[in-house]
């Protein structure tokens, strides 16, 4: 089975990359552009072969590991 976590900072929390890439899609002409957040996306090949599972082992991967729950917030999705 296949996970892919996507991981981003929280609402309210800065995010200077995210910035940084809104001023930059500015300098190349894209005035459009009014916010940017950035974050990560993690794909994860487990072999699970129950959606419960899975869920419950890339949860607990997500709050030990792959996301600083203080500070982010993530989703996961399974195929």
């Amino acid at each position: 089975m296949k996970a892919t976590v996507t991981v981003m900072l929280k609402t309210g929390v800065l995010d200077p990359q995210g910035e940084a890439v809104r001023r930059a899609l500015g300098s190349l002409g894209f005035e459009g552009v009014g916010g940017v957040r950035q974050g990560k996306v993690i794909e994860l090949d487990l072999a699970a072969q129950d959606r419960a599972t899975a869920e419950t082992e890339v949860r607990a991967m997500c709050e030990r590991l792959l996301a600083n729950t203080v500070i982010e917030s993530y989703r996961i999705e399974l195929a």
